[in-house]
């Protein structure tokens, strides 16, 4: 399916929208486990708002978050929101504008993204 087609189709962005909610909680626990980064309030805004209203709000933000920033420092920028949000199966919930504001966040701060290793 195209990402236009996606777009269209709605019981296909509600689905997609309930993957990206899932995979942001993931990123909550993975920071916590694996970074030793509790991410209390942005799993609070998840809860409150879901999934997607939160990376709009974190991209829509003038800077990065101080999040971003422990998880740069931990050399784990793989399971930020921006990295996230740049993922083929969940780029069609976004806009142009957030999109590219999320990859140069990631290039900023020297982000491999992942096809750059193969």
């Amino acid at each position: 399916m195209s990402e236009e087609q996606i777009q269209n189709d709605v019981p296909a962005m509600a689905l997609l929208q309930r993957k990206f909610h899932a995979e942001m909680v993931d990123v909550h626990t993975k920071a916590k486990n694996e970074v030793g980064y509790n991410a209390t309030r942005f799993i609070q805004m998840v809860s409150e708002i879901g999934g997607v209203a939160t990376a709009e709000r974190l991209i829509d933000a003038t800077g990065v978050s101080d999040g971003f920033t422990t998880l740069w420092e931990a050399g784990r920028l793989d399971i930020s929101v921006e990295a996230v949000v740049l993922r083929p199966e969940f780029a069609p919930l976004f806009d142009a504008k957030r999109l590219r504001v999320a990859r140069e966040r990631l290039v900023e701060y020297k982000y491999v993204f992942p096809q750059e290793t193969a």
